[in-house]
């Protein structure tokens, strides 16, 4: 049967980008996280250091520095070593530095070589051409998986956590860069769940009574749904790679190919898959059916702990990345759904056992693509 053959194809590509996804995906998300209920603040340095400044990057897992003082700055490591140092030419790295290891990954596991030594001379290695670094410091964020007692005890209110200090060194003068780390207690998933669910049910209801009028509608309003999801999940792949601390169009690429790299392709073969329909392309439902299933899964599903958590890894109030979830979300599922359904209903056997799919192009269009006069459309009607 046709529409089982088609079926049985796209279940197989989807398992395959399944497949392929998982291990990437898996590998950065421990220093990206996609969410979280911890806000970290930078509140600035004592004393002011002119030149200098520090923010907040991917949702508090790491902080960056950039330096236009014109004299080198130090960041000093867990046991006061020597740790970074960021000069006029560059950014220099102490490999003797044991927290250059423990900064590694944001749960801080990297096993620390033998020959780090928080106590012996400097061995300065340059990681970067410009003033500019980032790093995980796990003085600045909670590293336990369990909250802290004060916000077991009421999880629905916001609590100061600490105040930390990252100790700097400006020549021989100590500096403190301060900042803060609160809880803030995350929405209510339900709301946000239920909200998608029901825009999924009336996008697909709309696709259904769509495609009463022609198939060819509801294939043009599908391509059009299916492309509002597509340039959202763009958007938002381009959203979390800006609040990475990109400082340029190569590094915007770096943090996109590092980091929401499904997002982006499913978002852009989502946005492919909508023109090809928009054209009547043949197997544009398959198409349809294809791309809006991994743009809810990689685009949708992967980045739905924003329903669950407080603070989004992009710049903004934390609504915003919310709602663009659930539209990416609403998009594929109910996309997908209305082409498998189509898709179902496509074979109509003609004279002799012959198969033309109803609906192969839309109404007034010949199996060539060619529009037909209306005489010539009565014909193909009782071919």
């Amino acid at each position: 049967m046709l529409f089982t053959r088609r079926l049985a194809v796209f279940a197989g590509v989807a398992a395959v980008l399944l497949t392929g996804a998982a291990t990437p995906a898996a590998a950065h998300g421990a220093d990206a996280p996609a969410a979280t209920d911890y806000r970290v603040a930078v509140t600035g340095t004592v004393p002011a250091v002119d030149g200098l400044t520090v923010r907040v990057v991917e949702a508090g897992a790491r902080l960056e520095l950039t330096n236009h003082s014109g004299r080198p700055i130090e960041v000093l490591g867990y046991t006061g070593e020597p740790y970074l140092e960021i000069r006029p030419d560059g950014v220099y790295q102490n490999r003797r530095s044991p927290t250059a290891y423990q900064n590694e990954t944001l749960s801080g596991d990297t096993p620390v070589p033998a020959d780090a030594d928080p106590a012996a001379p400097p061995d300065w290695r340059r990681i970067a051409d410009r003033p500019v670094v980032r790093w995980h410091d796990q003085r600045t964020y909670w590293l336990d998986a369990a909250p802290p007692d004060v916000v077991r005890a009421a999880p629905d209110q916001v609590h100061r956590v600490r105040d930390w200090v990252v100790p700097l060194r400006d020549g021989v003068t100590p500096v403190e860069l301060r900042g803060t780390l609160d809880w803030i207690p995350p929405p209510d998933p339900l709301r946000w769940w239920g909200g998608t669910l029901l825009g999924t049910v009336l996008l697909a209801v709309a696709l259904v009574a769509t495609a009463r009028r022609g198939r060819w509608t509801a294939q043009l309003v599908s391509a059009g749904g299916l492309a509002v999801g597509g340039a959202a999940a763009v958007g938002y792949a381009i959203a979390r790679a800006v609040e990475s601390g990109t400082g340029g169009p190569s590094s915007l690429l770096s943090a996109l190919l590092d980091g929401p790299v499904w997002a982006l392709l499913t978002g852009l073969a989502a946005l492919a898959a909508a023109g090809y329909a928009a054209r009547r392309r043949p197997g544009a439902e398959l198409a349809l059916a294809l791309t809006g299933t991994c743009l809810a899964i990689f685009a949708g599903a992967a980045n739905a702990a924003v329903f669950t958590r407080a603070i989004a890894p992009v710049p903004g109030p934390a609504w915003w990345p919310r709602i663009v979830v659930a539209a990416v979300l609403v998009s594929g599922a109910a996309v997908t759904l209305g082409a498998v359904l189509r898709l179902r209903a496509e074979p109509v056997t003609g004279p002799g056992g012959v198969g033309r799919a109803a609906g192969d192009g839309p109404e007034g269009v010949g199996p060539d693509g060619r529009e037909l006069a209306r005489g010539e459309q009565r014909v193909e009607a009782q071919r």
